[in-house]
């Protein structure tokens, strides 16, 4: 009960923190993904326009060998932010060792961490424990129960980096980078730069799932935080920031209005027009992953890439 209510109480502080922001109001990202948003986002990973989870998923059905092989035998696997487990199957499968593996998915969604155990749990000789924290918390909880013979894996896929602005991208790196110790991997997903249409298609996709994922952010916090946004009046928009070489979702009022959201203790006024701010999705450039590699210090032993969509692999050892 107590960490139910102290992450109701954190969601409660970041809604009220983002929209009452000057200038552009704004929500975490993180708090897209409830039961129903993860099950939406699986959805628009299914969609002919949202590419990037096929390139992954391509990547690791022909290189899960050979990432296996690039790591030690005497390994635990933490993964930052699992979702369903399902691309991760992939390489837990490929990492067939006399022993048991340890497997540890960090996310802030019980539910998502009970999918991965169900798509895992069958696998010979891993054995999986589900850590219901952030990223960087649940990352030192791995570390603090590593055993002295154990190398860690840090599994951060799809495009999640993406989600930060540049500079905090190269700040969460170095952290991980800091719970590492040498000979340790990580394994990190980059969406790479490709026309803008392409972009705006994949996340603006006509079926309209993307926007239904979007503004089911403004429904949980209608559900769980006494909110009473009335999700007709405001409408999904993607676009494009050409000098942030990014996508960006956003929340568009509709009309003049205001919204009460108990659990936060604020009234909200929202002008025709102006928008929430929910996500952004960085675009990288191959030598912007070789610098972010060299200034978190890590090394590069290896990266592959998808030519169909435009995504990389990166295999980064902590040196």
């Amino acid at each position: 009960m107590r960490d139910t209510l102290t992450i109701t109480t954190r969601f409660a502080e970041e809604v009220c923190e983002g929209l009452t922001k000057p200038g552009q109001k704004e929500l975490p990202s993180k708090y897209l993904y409830d039961a129903l948003g993860s099950r939406l986002f699986d959805a628009i990973t299914e969609l002919p326009e949202y590419g990037l989870t096929r390139a992954e998923d391509r990547i690791l059905e022909r290189h899960a060998r050979e990432i296996a092989a690039r790591v030690p035998q005497s390994i635990a696997i933490a993964e930052l932010g699992s979702g369903s487990g399902t691309k991760t199957r992939r390489i837990l499968s490929a990492l067939y060792r006399p022993h048991h593996t340890r497997y540890f998915p960090i996310e802030i969604s019980a539910t998502a961490l009970a999918a991965c155990e169900r798509e895992v749990r069958d696998i010979s000789a891993v054995s999986v424990v589900g850590i219901e924290r952030e990223y960087l918390d649940g990352l030192l909880e791995v570390a603090a129960r590593r055993q002295a013979y154990e190398h860690l894996l840090v599994l951060f896929l799809g495009s999640t980096i993406g989600n930060f602005e540049p500079a905090a991208a190269l700040v969460f790196l170095k952290k991980i980078r800091s719970m590492l110790e040498p000979g340790d991997f990580l394994l990190l997903g980059t969406d790479l730069l490709k026309p803008v249409p392409v972009l705006l298609d994949a996340y603006d996709d006509p079926l309209g799932v993307t926007a239904a994922f979007n503004l089911n952010l403004l429904a949980r916090i209608n559900r769980e935080l006494g909110g009473n946004f009335v999700l007709s009046q405001f409408e999904h928009e993607a676009r494009f920031n050409e000098e942030a070489r990014s996508i960006e979702m956003h929340l568009r009022s509709r009309q003049a209005q205001t919204v009460s959201i108990d659990a936060a203790e604020i009234t909200i006024r929202f002008d025709a027009g102006e928008t929430i701010w929910t996500e952004s999705s960085h675009k990288y450039g191959l030598p912007e992953i070789s610098r972010m590699a060299t200034e978190s210090e890590f090394e590069c032993p290896a990266q592959w890439i998808d030519e169909e969509w435009l995504f990389a692999e990166n295999l980064w050892m902590a040196g």
